[in-house]
């Protein structure tokens, strides 16, 4: 495949007229038209790289948790999928033990097949806070099994992120998880700052939806907020829906953390691709209305949040450049992931995962693997 297009997001930045070959999936080259190529029309818009979500529960009417299988995990690809994401790790609920074991066969499954949207796992939770569950069911929050670390330690899963309250894990378990390759982020926690420094110590590295279910930071306690902000290293999810987050404290994590630290998240729910008001969960309900998810009693249940509308959120109410958001979106969570040497960016031998957007931001033109979808 050959395409021309107006502009093209590079590593070195935007560059003008580009002509892109793709070949078995694969940026093959990437180079300024010039006439001795021949005639290629130009397609008008920005080509960026595609989008990698590392908190997917669900999508196009499938949510994770409810049907840990290969095809809900293609249900929720295809409907995001519309709107950028090509990329992504199916992210299971605290749950109970056998549905994480489906859910890790599922995923397997579709790591084996090779299935391209699907590039691992992220288990949020079951060892997490109490006080800080969210919409988590408190009937299924325990401290970890052998059988249960085992399951999140397989190694046909593809990348695994599990996200954990360090209050109620000990710095030996997520030694353990992060020596066998586990992404360890922090979340769904009321720990003080000792405690996840602890965990920081030890070898996690992130933290999921930055200032949501987690201690705050305060005068004299910086709590994981003030931990998550404080260290350099570290990466963390932010949910740029306008409900989860106000716009300016979205504007004081970026400073903090800057654009190669901070990584956009959808948190979806089943709703997104689908026109679904309430979906049955565990002995509650979630309940969409407008653009916003709660529970009856008005307790934020995930999001309606795609990536793509993420992005322009970056762009429209934080000021960023659209290179910037777009690096938030894709090369940032691949980079985490160990896999920036694969997705993420415009580049040669890098996975030909595209995006054509108008002037408005818009998706023109989506392609998975130099595919058009």
């Amino acid at each position: 495949m050959k395409i021309r297009v107006e502009r093209a997001l590079t590593p070195a930045g935007w560059q003008s007229d580009q002509v892109i070959t793709v070949e078995n999936g694969k940026i093959g080259s990437m180079l300024a038209y010039r006439s001795e190529m021949g005639p290629i029309p130009q397609r008008q818009g920005s080509l960026v790289p595609g989008f990698f979500d590392i908190q997917v529960n669900g999508g196009g009417g499938a949510l994770f948790n409810h049907t840990p299988t290969l095809a809900s995990l293609k249900t929720m690809a295809e409907a995001h999928r519309q709107f950028g994401t090509t990329a992504m790790l199916p992210t299971l609920i605290t749950d109970q033990a056998d549905v994480m074991s489906n859910a890790a066969d599922a995923i397997a499954e579709a790591i084996s097949e090779q299935y391209a949207p699907v590039v691992g796992v992220h288990f949020e939770g079951p060892y997490l806070s109490k006080p800080k569950k969210g919409v988590h069911s408190a009937d299924f929050i325990r401290p970890p099994t052998d059988a249960e670390l085992d399951i999140i330690m397989r190694k046909d899963l593809g990348k695994v992120l599990i996200t954990l309250a360090p209050e109620t894990v000990s710095p030996d378990i997520i030694r353990e998880l992060t020596q066998a390759g586990v992404k360890v982020c922090l979340g769904h926690s009321n720990a003080d700052s000792d405690t996840a420094f602890a965990a920081i110590e030890a070898g996690a590295d992130g933290f999921t939806h930055l200032f949501n279910a987690m201690s705050p930071m305060t005068s004299r306690e910086p709590g994981m907020v003030g931990v998550a902000l404080a260290t350099a290293h570290t990466y963390a999810g932010i949910i740029l829906d306008g409900h989860h987050v106000d716009a300016t404290v979205c504007q004081v994590a970026l400073k903090c953390k800057g654009v190669d630290r901070l990584i956009l998240v959808t948190d979806a729910m089943a709703h997104i691709g689908q026109e679904l008001d309430t979906l049955p969960f565990f002995d509650t309900e979630i309940i969409r209305v407008g653009d916003k998810l709660t529970t009856p009693d008005g307790t934020l249940a995930g999001s309606n949040l795609d990536m793509l509308s993420a992005v322009k959120f970056a762009v429209q109410k934080l000021n960023c450049t659209l290179q910037d958001a777009i690096l938030m979106a894709a090369e940032t969570p691949a980079a985490y992931m160990g896999l920036g040497e694969e997705f993420g960016q415009l580049a040669v031998n890098k996975r030909a995962d595209m995006l054509l957007l108008d002037e408005q931001l818009n998706i023109q033109t989506c392609w998975s693997c130099g595919v058009e979808c």
